[in-house]
């Protein structure tokens, strides 16, 4: 890590842990850039991402900061807490069928990915509720129903995703809270078919979904 960075950090744990998040454009993309460097030690991107954030559960994000691809913090610029608050949430929304609650969640645009493979770009919260049934079918609510902070991977500078992509939580800010913003069904069909054939080289256990 540069002396640059170094400095960033010690002054991140004397002085800014309280600190919100810049207003300006270019303290802002200074932020991310030190992010970027310090994929290296995830302690680091914790500390970046903990200074952007009034409340902050450090225990939790530093048990859970690791899943497939890496940590977190580091590919996303924001906490596993914040992951899991979102996660939780969607999770109960959809076993109670609570549409409003799903709806809470999601991020605009929202990509729609059908079955087929036709990508849709969805502006507005009522153009997402107009197709909220074909979007979030009984398939779609049962994997929402089953989400698990610990079956997420995450890309870098992409976001945390599920089922080769079925889901994609976003966040648009350094420490800030995920959004739902992709939904592929044609990735899902693929997850329960990689699910199944699975399950038959493996003394024919069921898989989940049907």
């Amino acid at each position: 890590m540069s002396c640059r960075t170094a400095l960033f950090l010690t002054a991140l744990i004397t002085a800014t842990l309280g600190a919100c998040t810049p207003e300006n454009p270019r303290e802002a993309e200074a932020q991310a850039h030190l992010l970027r460097e310090a994929n290296s030690d995830p302690e680091d991107c914790l500390l970046l991402v903990w200074s952007n954030q009034r409340e902050r559960d450090v225990e939790f994000d530093r048990r859970h900061d690791f899943v497939d691809g890496g940590a977190i913090s580091c590919a996303t610029g924001t906490s596993a807490s914040r992951f899991e608050a979102v996660i939780a949430t969607l999770r109960e929304a959809a076993r109670s069928g609570n549409k409003a609650r799903i709806l809470d969640q999601v991020g605009l645009p929202l990509l729609y990915i059908d079955a087929t493979g036709t990508r849709r770009e969805l502006e507005s919260r009522a153009e997402v509720e107009a197709v909220f049934d074909e979007i979030f079918d009984a398939y779609m609510i049962a994997r929402l129903q089953r989400l698990d902070l610990s079956r997420m991977s995450v890309a870098s500078e992409q976001g945390g995703f599920f089922d080769l992509g079925a889901l994609w939580l976003v966040v648009d800010r350094q420490g800030g809270k995920p959004r739902l913003m992709t939904v592929n069904r044609q990735a899902l069909d693929e997850a329960l078919d990689a699910a199944r054939d699975g399950a038959e080289r493996n003394r024919g256990e069921r898989v989940p979904f049907d």
